[in-house]
C-alpha cells in the first residue's frame, strides 16, 4: 500500500500483534482512598501490517497480555488494518462469554489504539488528521497529592504544576484518613493560592450521606470538583451527592466506565456533572468518542482520565472536553519509556503534527529493565 492511495483502494491485512507487560515502581508509596500501589503495570501492544506499526496500550495487569495473545489478536489476523469499524466489533464479539468491562476492555482499548495509530501511519498523517480536529491543544490539571504523601510532598507537588507547567487546576486524593482531610485540602489550597482550581477525588470512599457533609466543608476552601464521592457504581448515590453538595462543586466519574452503556447510565441517572472517559480502559479511541458523543447529546461536558500521551489526539478530536488529567504516575512513565511524549506548556499539550499517528514510539531498550511478560 502507498500512503497516497485512497483507503477504497487498497487493504492492508494485519499480519501481526505483539503485547508485552512491563511493571514501572513508583517513585514513591502512592495510595487513595480505597488502594494502595508501590508499582503500575503497563500494557504494551504494536499491530503489523503493510510494513508500518500501530502502537497501544493500556495500564491493567499483566494477565491481559495472555487476552491479547491468545483470544484477541487471532481475530485480528489478515483482516483489513483500514476498516476499524468492523475490527473494533469482532474484538468485543470476542469477548462476549468472557465478560465485556475490566481487563477485556482494557485489552480492547489497547489494540484499537494501536490500529488507529497504524492507519494513521499507513496514510502517514497525525493522527488527529483523521480524527479530525475541534482543538489546537489540551488544558491540563495537575493529579496526584497522594494520601501517603506528606504535607510537605503534596506542597511541592501542587506548586509545580501551577509554577513550572502553568496547570490551571491540581487535584489531591483523599478518603484513606477522612480526619485528616478537611486538613490536606487546607493545605493544598494555601500552597496554590487564590486563583488555581483545586480538585479533590475520594476514589469512592464515603457514603453518600458522608461525602455530601465533606463536599459543605469543601466549600469553604473553594473546591471546584468532586470525584467519586462515593462509588461509581453508585449512580443514585452519586445523584444524591450532586443534588445536595455546593453549587460551586461539580461532581464527576466515569473513569471505570468501560462501555458506551456505562457511560449512558451515569448520564441518564443524573449522577454526574462532569463525566470521565480513559481510553486506556473504555474501548480505546472508538470508545473515546463514543463516550463524547454520548456527552454531546446529554449535554455534559467530557474531562480525559490519566494516560495523556494516549488521549491527546483524540481530545482534540471531540466536543465538550474540558480537560486532560495530567496524572503523576503516567506522565512519569510516559517520559521514561515513549518517544515523542508531550511536555506541558502553558498548562496544555498539543500534537505534534510532525510525526504520524499518536507521535509515539515505545523504546524497547529503556523499557526491557522492567519486563515480566
Amino acid at each position: 500500500m502507498t500512503h497516497s492511495s485512497h483507503p477504497g483502494a487498497s487493504r492492508a491485512p494485519i499480519d501481526h500483534v505483539n503485547a508485552h507487560a512491563y511493571r514501572i515502581p513508583t517513585d514513591a508509596p502512592e495510595a487513595d482512598g480505597t488502594f494502595a500501589w508501590d508499582a503500575t503495570t503497563l500494557i504494551v501492544v504494536e499491530v503489523h501490517a503493510a510494513g508500518r506499526s500501530g502502537l497501544g496500550y493500556t495500564y491493567s495487569d499483566a494477565c491481559t497480555v495472555d487476552l491479547i495473545r491468545d483470544t484477541l489478536a487471532p481475530c485480528l489476523l489478515r483482516q483489513d488494518a483500514l476498516d476499524l469499524p468492523a475490527r473494533w466489533q469482532t474484538l468485543w464479539r470476542q469477548v462476549r462469554n468472557i465478560g465485556r468491562s475490566g481487563l477485556a476492555a482494557s485489552a480492547i482499548a489497547a489494540l484499537d489504539c494501536a490500529t488507529w495509530d497504524l492507519k494513521a501511519k499507513l496514510f502517514d498523517v497525525p493522527l488527529v488528521g483523521l480524527l479530525g480536529s475541534v482543538r489546537e491543544h489540551v488544558p491540563l490539571y495537575g493529579s496526584g497529592g497522594f494520601t501517603t504523601y506528606s504535607d510537605a510532598q503534596m506542597r511541592e507537588q501542587l506548586s509545580g504544576w501551577i509554577e513550572r507547567d502553568g496547570c490551571r487546576w491540581v487535584k489531591i486524593k483523599i478518603g484513606s484518613e477522612p480526619e485528616k482531610d478537611v486538613g490536606r485540602v487546607e493545605v493544598a489550597r494555601t500552597a496554590i493560592g487564590g486563583d488555581a482550581g483545586l480538585f479533590v477525588d475520594a476514589n469512592g470512599a464515603f457514603s453518600p450521606q458522608r461525602a455530601t457533609w465533606f463536599a459543605q466543608r469543601f466549600a469553604d476552601y473553594d473546591v471546584q470538583w468532586f470525584e467519586e464521592p462515593v462509588s461509581s457504581d453508585d449512580r443514585e448515590g452519586l445523584r444524591f451527592v450532586r443534588e445536595h453538595a455546593p453549587a460551586a462543586i461539580a461532581i464527576a466519574a466515569g473513569e471505570y466506565g468501560y462501555t458506551a452503556d456505562d457511560f449512558r447510565h451515569l448520564l441518564a441517572t443524573g449522577a454526574v456533572d462532569v463525566l470521565q472517559a480513559d481510553v486506556s480502559r473504555c474501548g480505546g479511541i472508538t470508545g473515546f468518542m463514543q463516550a463524547a458523543a454520548l456527552c454531546d447529546a446529554f449535554h455534559v461536558p467530557l474531562s480525559a482520565h490519566c494516560a495523556p500521551a494516549l488521549h491527546l489526539h483524540v481530545a482534540c478530536a471531540v466536543p465538550r472536553l474540558l480537560h486532560q488529567e495530567w496524572f503523576h504516575d503516567h506522565v512519569r512513565i510516559e517520559s521514561m519509556l515513549f518517544d515523542g511524549a508531550p511536555r506541558a506548556r502553558n498548562g496544555a499539550i498539543a500534537p505534534d503534527l510532525s510525526r504520524p499517528g499518536c507521535g509515539l514510539e515505545f523504546r524497547h531498550a529503556d523499557a526491557a529493565p522492567y519486563l515480566v511478560k
